[in-house]
C-alpha cells in the first residue's frame, strides 16, 4: 500500500510528475545517460562505429517491461547503476560491452540522470507558474479600481485596490519564477574522483576535459561542472530549491490573504452542484482550495530546504546521504505542484463582493485623517500630526466629525473643497496607476 498521499490520494492530481521523479523516471535519465554516452564515444572514435537509431529509440521509449527487467537484474547485482549496465549490454553486440559505462563512476551518471530530471521538473513547475501569474495579472487588471480597506496590524488603514494587491503577489512570483526558470542544472562525468584519471590512463592523447564539457552540455543540456569530487556538490540543486521554497513563500501569503478576504466577505466562492461545506453545518462553503494548496506549499518549502541545507555537503571525496536525499526531490516538485492546482481551482472560484468592500471602506471614516495631516503639512502646519492624534486616534469617529475638523482648519478654500469631497472609497492614491504601469 502506498505510504504518500502523492500516490494515493493526489496520484491523478500530480500524473504528469510520475514518469519524472519515480523510481521509473530515474532508471529511465540513468539508460538515456548510459545510451548517450556510448554513442558520444562511438561517434568521437573511441568506441567502434556502431548504427545506434535502435538503441536511442529504446531509450527514449522505455518501457514499463524495460524497467522491470532493469529491477530484475538490480535483485542480482544489488547494484542500480550496475543493472542498468547490464541491461544496456542485452541491447546491443558484445562489440560494445566494453564502452558501456566506460570511465565512468556510478555517479556520473546519477548525477546527470537527476539532472535530466531536476530540468524536466523544472521547466514543469515553470509552466504551472505562468499559468497562475497569468491568472493574478487578469485579476489585478480587472480589479485595479475596487477599493478595499486595507489592514496593517490587522487595524484599519489606508485604502488599496483589490487590484492592486493582487499585482503585489503578481510582481512577487513574477521575480522569483524568473529567477526560477534561470538557476541552471549542472552535471559532471570526470570519474571516481573528478580527475578523469581512468580515462587519461587508457587514452592519454584525447582532451577528455572539452569532451566532458561537450557531452555534459550539448547531449545532454545540463550546464557542466569542471571542479567536483566523485559527486557534483549539488550547489545548483541547492539554489534551486531555496528558490523554489522562496515562491512557496510568496504563494502562502496569497493563500493566506486570499483565506481572509473570503472570511471578510470581500471574495464569493462560485459553487459546485454536489460539494459538501460540512457535514454537519449546511451553510458553508469553506475556502478549503487555499488551505489545501497551503499546507502544500509548506510541505514542499520544508523538505525543499532540508535538502538545500544538506545536499551541499559530503565528507571528503564522497558519502551516501546524498543518494538518500535526492530520492526525495519528487515530494518536493510533487506538494509544490499539487499547491498550485489547487489554488488554481480556488483563484477560479473568487467572485469580487463590491458591495461587502464599500460597506467596509463606509465604517472606517477615520482612514481620512492621514490624508487631512498630510495636507497640513504641506501648507506648512508643523503641528499637522499631533492635531490629528489628539483628535482621532482610539476614536470611532464619523465622515461628519472629520468633514467638521477640516472645516476649521486655516487650508485655502478650494483645498478644503478637495478634502471635504474625499471619501475613504476614493482614496486609493495611485493604485490603478501602478496595476496599469507594472502588470504585463
Amino acid at each position: 500500500m502506498p505510504l504518500s498521499p502523492l500516490d494515493d490520494r493526489y496520484r491523478e492530481k500530480v500524473a504528469e510528475l510520475e514518469p519524472v521523479f519515480s523510481e521509473f523516471g530515474l532508471v529511465h535519465a540513468r539508460v538515456r545517460v548510459e545510451t548517450e554516452w556510448l554513442i558520444f564515444l562511438s561517434e568521437k572514435k573511441i568506441a567502434p562505429k556502431g548504427n545506434w537509431a535502435s538503441l536511442r529509440k529504446k531509450s527514449k521509449k522505455f518501457s514499463q517491461k524495460d524497467y522491470e527487467a532493469v529491477k530484475k537484474i538490480e535483485q542480482k547485482t544489488n547494484h542500480d547503476v550496475k543493472a542498468v549496465e547490464l541491461f544496456l549490454r542485452k541491447q546491443v553486440s558484445k562489440k560494445f560491452w566494453p564502452w558501456i559505462h566506460f570511465g565512468c563512476t556510478s555517479e556520473d551518471i546519477n548525477n546527470t540522470a537527476y539532472g535530466l530530471m531536476i530540468r524536466e521538473g523544472q521547466t514543469l513547475l515553470t509552466q504551472k507558474l505562468v499559468d497562475v501569474l497569468k491568472d493574478l495579472s487578469k485579476k489585478s487588471r480587472a480589479w485595479k479600481s475596487s477599493a478595499m480597506l486595507a489592514r496593517t496590524h490587522g487595524q484599519t488603514a489606508t485604502p488599496t485596490t483589490m487590484g492592486k494587491e493582487f499585482a503585489v503577489f503578481f510582481h512577487r512570483l513574477k521575480m522569483i519564477t524568473g529567477t526560477f526558470r534561470m538557476v541552471p542544472v549542472y552535471g559532471k562525468f570526470s570519474g571516481a574522483t573528478g580527475n578523469f584519471a581512468a580515462h587519461s590512463v587508457a587514452f592519454p592523447k584525447i582532451d577528455w576535459i572539452k569532451y566532458s564539457q561537450e557531452f555534459v552540455e550539448k547531449r545532454l543540456g545540463l550546464t557542466w561542472n569542471p571542479l567536483t569530487t566523485q559527486i557534483e556538490p549539488h550547489d545548483g540543486q541547492a539554489l534551486l530549491l531555496n528558490e523554489l521554497s522562496q515562491a512557496g513563500a510568496v504563494l502562502i501569503d496569497l493563500c493566506r490573504d486570499t483565506w481572509g478576504y473570503i472570511s471578510l466577505g470581500y471574495f464569493g466562492q462560485k459553487q459546485k452542484e454536489g460539494e459538501v461545506g460540512s457535514s454537519t453545518m449546511p451553510h458553508k462553503v469553506n475556502p478549503i482550495d487555499f488551505e489545501n494548496a497551503e499546507g502544500n506549499f509548506k510541505l514542499a518549502r520544508g523538505i525543499a530546504r532540508t535538502l538545500a541545507d544538506e545536499l551541499p555537503i559530503s565528507r571528503w571525496q564522497r558519502d551516501l546521504t546524498d543518494s538518500t536525499l535526492q530520492r526525495n526531490l519528487g515530494l518536493v516538485f510533487g506538494h509544490f505542484l499539487l499547491g498550485l492546482k489547487s489554488l488554481e481551482k480556488g483563484l477560479g472560484k473568487l467572485e469580487l463582493k463590491p458591495k461587502a468592500l464599500r460597506d467596509d471602506l463606509k465604517h472606517a471614516p477615520e482612514v481620512l485623517t492621514e490624508a487631512v495631516q498630510t495636507v497640513l503639512r504641506a501648507h506648512g502646519v508643523a503641528d499637522a500630526y499631533d492635531q490629528l492624534k489628539k483628535f482621532s486616534r482610539g476614536q470611532a469617529l464619523t465622515l461628519e466629525q472629520i468633514r467638521e475638523f477640516i472645516g476649521k482648519t486655516k487650508l485655502p478654500a478650494h483645498t478644503k473643497k478637495e478634502l471635504l469631497a474625499l471619501t475613504p472609497g476614493k482614496y486609493t492614491g495611485l493604485s490603478a496607476k501602478l496595476v496599469e504601469k507594472f502588470v504585463r
